[in-house]
């Protein structure tokens, strides 16, 4: 394996021509079919590798263009693409979009009749279409292999590569069908794509799938255009009420913990006038899918949901994703969150957390076997250490998947925004780690952290009688302050680095050299007060990172009243195609569009994200929708 390159209703659609071209310069057929003049970062080296006929790992953030990476390679090259995907909704998403470009694509999934599979089978072997989307559980079929064998498969591209390893936070054990396509088509590339995955699952991937000499490529993990943000849970629907209003006419994710909750949230929010709906796997199928098209289509504004919702969804112009409970683990926050966005406009990312979300997650946690529940238990700790730390959260984030943050404050967080206050919390650090050096010398062992604030708060619990803690000279100096206060208080001193928790399921915490040293010094030690209030700290900055394969501009000199305009048309075009109003063209492209007022096709097509298809088949639509808003503008002024 190469070392990485690194960078800090499902309907049958009619096939649709698309020009060959096998020796054209990537850079031209990028802006003929998907209307970018740039590629992003690592996508032009992929796309090289893919046409060479190389094996390639690559692991692009969410939002980070990783589609393209086989898309581009698909129209270029000769054959079909299979894509395989655990994702429904993502295929029929991306096969809209793809048709919209004039890219004939098709996918098999459980969503199709008999008779409309056969139909999608006599077309792919016929060669009327370059992409064909796959769900996993599909080459569990009699004869799955013996059809795919038949089509001409050039290449193959595994999206959401990380649901192959027992590692993953993802696992899927249909993913391990896959290394049979490895067998069945010895000599073609393969493609393996994940947004998330740390340095042992990518290990995994490259070994399960089978891939040869692979080039790796690890993009940045960093997502500047998100702002990431945790509040304490209190008054917590009242704020996400709040919230949500302050952004009525976007779209966003709250993630739940439980089917029923995705229930109750969604009826609340609707009683108070927000377009909400539920999504979770307890629902009918039909209702699912009916749920998730309202969404996309942006009839539904909020989709309130468990974490069966989501996992590689197209919709660019989701504006906010919050949770509402709190993940089991890092690696799944960051794909939920990933999921605002997409599009590289500014979007917001909050958490609300509680002590009581933790004690939840550790009694599921204790129901599962030995194994697993070491590394849950890992995990949410992490989870944990991200929700309570004082420092930068996107650096907490970064750090877990390997990568460090080069700018300091990220200004992209609310701890860097709004630093916390410190204070002298000498006193009450000098009594928690007295009371681990007492209690320890009592038995001659660790304890955890909960039994430890028992004695400090003076709770005589069973515990703490049995072994005679209650008579330790510690027992209740701590009792004029709250039990959650001080249990903050032991996990902020494990944070500073006085005092370490040991691994395992019965973890416990001693005392560092540091915790040691501060102890007999009586050193200041600083502490932390909590999270500021939602609506703290500095405006959200209007400027963005990096629009959809091209710079983006935040609001910056763009007409708002057309761009709105361009909205309504947008939408009018979509609803007679039956399709999202972002597969007609993305937020960023009505944005620049806006801002340039162009005049003519010439204009229009320098507008990232028009293509050639899309100019010829809207062009006219969008062109006569600014020159009529340009003359009504005209009017206003003359009178």
């Amino acid at each position: 394996m190469t070392q990485p390159r690194m960078r800090a209703p499902a309907g049958r659609e009619s096939p649709c021509s698309v020009a060959t071209l096998f020796d054209a310069d990537p850079s031209t057929a990028l802006k003929h079919h998907f209307g970018f003049d740039a590629f992003r970062p690592l996508q032009r080296e992929i796309v090289d590798d893919v046409l060479g006929g190389r094996d390639v790992f690559a692991l692009l953030p969410t939002g980070g263009g990783k589609s393209l990476c086989f898309q581009l390679p698909a129209v270029m090259g000769s054959g079909l693409t299979i894509v395989v995907s655990p994702l429904i909704a993502l295929m029929k998403d991306q096969v809209d979009a793809l048709t919209a470009s004039g890219i004939p694509a098709t996918y098999l999934n459980s969503t199709l009749d008999w008779s409309d599979a056969r139909a999608r089978l006599r077309g792919l072997e016929a060669g009327a279409y370059r992409l064909l989307y796959l769900a996993p559980e599909r080459l569990a079929l009699p004869h799955a292999l013996d059809d795919l064998q038949r089509l001409g498969v050039a290449r193959l591209a595994i999206d959401e590569a990380h649901c192959i390893s027992e590692w993953g936070h993802d696992f899927r054990p249909d993913y391990r069908r896959l290394a049979t396509l490895r067998t069945a088509f010895p000599g073609i590339p393969v493609l393996a794509l994940t947004a998330t995955a740390t340095e042992r699952v990518r290990r995994d991937i490259v070994t399960l799938l089978g891939l040869r000499d692979p080039r790796c490529y690890v993009a940045s993990f960093d997502r500047p255009n998100l702002l990431y943000r945790v509040l304490p849970k209190g008054d917590t629907f009242a704020t996400l009420l709040r919230f949500v209003r302050e952004r009525s006419k976007e779209s966003g994710i709250v993630y739940v913990a439980s089917r029923r909750q995705a229930e109750s949230l969604s009826d609340k929010l609707r009683a108070a006038g927000i377009a909400a709906l539920p999504y979770h796997a307890g629902l009918e199928p039909a209702a699912r899918a009916y749920n998730q098209e309202r969404f996309r289509r942006d009839d539904a504004r909020v989709m309130c949901a468990t974490i069966a919702f989501g996992m590689g969804i197209d919709k660019p112009n989701v504006r906010y994703v919050v949770h509402y409970d709190l993940p089991k683990n890092l690696e799944g926050y960051y794909q939920e969150t990933g999921r605002a966005g997409r599009d590289g406009l500014p979007a917001d990312c909050l958490l609300f957390y509680s002590a009581a979300d933790v004690a939840k997650q550790l009694a599921f946690i204790d129901e599962k076997e030995e194994r697993e529940r070491a590394h849950a238990l890992a995990g949410l700790r992490l989870m944990r250490h991200y929700a309570e730390t004082a420092d930068c959260r996107r650096s907490v984030l970064l750090g877990h998947f390997g990568e460090m943050l080069e700018r300091q404050p990220c200004d992209g967080c609310d701890n860097c925004r709004t630093p916390r206050l410190r204070y002298d919390g000498t006193v009450p650090a000098q009594k928690f780690l007295s009371n681990v050096v007492r209690v320890r010398a009592a038995g001659g062992f660790s304890v955890g952290l909960h039994h430890l604030v028992d004695v400090l708060i003076g709770k005589a619990t069973q515990n703490v009688l049995a072994w005679n803690h209650d008579a330790l000279t510690t027992f209740g100096i701590g009792k004029d302050v709250a039990r959650d206060r001080w249990l903050a208080i032991g996990r902020e001193l494990v944070r500073l680095g006085l005092l370490r928790q040991t691994p395992g399921l019965r973890s416990t915490l001693e005392l560092t050299d540091s915790g040691r040293r501060t102890l007999l010094e009586r050193a200041t030690v600083l502490m932390t007060s909590g999270p500021q209030a939602l609506g703290g700290g500095k405006k959200r900055a209007s400027t963005t990172s990096r629009a959809q394969n091209g710079e983006g501009d935040g609001d910056g000199g763009i007409d708002g009243a057309l761009f709105e305009e361009l909205r309504t048309v947008r939408r009018r075009v979509a609803d007679e195609r039956d399709v999202p109003a972002y597969v007609i063209f993305p937020d960023t492209a009505l944005r620049a569009m806006a801002r340039d007022v162009p005049a003519n096709a010439g204009e229009l097509r320098r507008i990232p994200g028009v293509g050639d298809k899309k100019l010829a088949d809207f062009g006219e639509t969008f062109l006569a929708a600014i020159a009529a808003y340009r003359d009504r503008a005209a009017t206003s002024r003359d009178e």
